[in-house]
């Protein structure tokens, strides 16, 4: 997956990716973000309106963890997105999201966790 530069702001484009989203099939809502340098991590609430989005029935939700990576090129600031499944090799989430989202990598929260744990140290 590539990266998406616009002509925006810093903080347009982060207000633009934690903005609720709603298609016919699905409502996203950003219920928390942090953040952490260049990288936005954020909690979604998916909630289907059609059965079959990410298994759901329709009105059922799920949460998942987000994982934004941004950048400036010539101006212009862009975005990769990623999440949790796909193990992102970022581990400053903050600790409260791993309670917010059910498990997608285990690994992946191991690394969160030991993350933290040398930033106590």
């Amino acid at each position: 997956m590539g990266w998406t530069f616009v002509r925006q702001t810093r903080d347009q484009l982060i207000r633009e990716l934690i903005a609720p989203q709603a298609s016919e099939h699905a409502c996203c809502e950003v219920i928390d973000h942090t953040l952490d340098g260049d990288v936005l991590w954020t909690v979604v609430r998916v909630t289907a309106r059609q059965a079959g989005v990410m298994g759901l029935v329709a009105g059922e939700s799920v949460c998942y963890i987000g994982c934004h990576l941004l950048e400036s090129s010539g101006g212009d600031w862009g975005y990769k997105s990623l999440d949790e499944s796909v193990h992102p090799y970022y581990y400053s989430c903050p600790l409260r999201y791993l309670d917010m989202a059910p498990v997608q990598s285990p690994e992946w929260r191991e690394r969160v966790h030991r993350f933290h744990a040398g930033r106590a140290v």
